[in-house]
């Protein structure tokens, strides 16, 4: 007999399906990295290459390719891209009616 396996939707966004602290930022953070990653790796730039011209250190380029999420600003990540060429255009938007959360004061 095959076990039942229960299987959950995503919210989208991994970080909150895992319960993590942060979890919008850590989502906006890993989508300017994979960003950065695709261009540069469009660009066929080294590693060496892609840090001198990000101005950082290649163990700081290493964190960056492996999504250490944590060791970035958004603001750096935001420079990153404007150094390789990109425009940042932030979007706001209302929440889906699923994802609203009413707060209701105690008092």
């Amino acid at each position: 007999m095959t076990p039942k396996i229960d299987i959950i939707p995503s919210s989208g966004n991994v970080f909150a399906d895992l319960g993590l602290a942060n979890s919008d930022e850590m989502m906006v953070k890993a989508e300017l990295l994979r960003q950065i990653a695709e261009i540069i790796t469009q660009q066929q730039m080294t590693d060496l290459e892609a840090a001198k011209l990000l101005a950082i250190d290649l163990p700081q380029f290493s964190d960056l390719i492996k999504g250490k999420l944590t060791a970035f600003s958004t603001e750096l990540l935001f420079q990153c891209l404007n150094t390789l060429g990109c425009d940042v255009e932030i979007v706001i938007k209302p929440k889906p009616q699923s994802r609203i959360v009413i707060y209701h004061d105690p008092l």
